[in-house]
C-alpha cells in the first residue's frame, strides 16, 4: 500500500472520529443549523453542480 494513501486514510478516520465526538456533545446545536445548512446546500450545489439535466442548454442544439 502507497505511503500517502495511508496517511490519507489515517487523517480521514480521524476526522470522522473527532466529528462523531463534536456531534455526540452538540447534538442539539447541529440540529439547531440543520434548516440553514438545507438552505445553503441548494446554492451550493448550483454551483459545484450546475445544471446537469435540463435540456436545451448546449449551443449546438440551436437552430439559428
Amino acid at each position: 500500500m502507497n505511503s500517502s494513501r495511508v496517511w490519507f486514510l489515517m487523517a480521514t478516520s480521524l476526522a470522522v472520529i473527532i466529528v462523531f465526538f463534536i456531534l455526540w456533545e452538540h447534538w442539539p446545536n447541529a440540529l439547531g443549523l440543520a434548516p440553514y445548512l438545507l438552505l445553503l446546500a441548494c446554492p451550493l450545489m448550483h454551483f459545484f453542480h450546475g445544471h446537469g439535466g435540463h435540456g436545451g442548454h448546449d449551443d449546438k442544439d440551436r437552430t439559428s
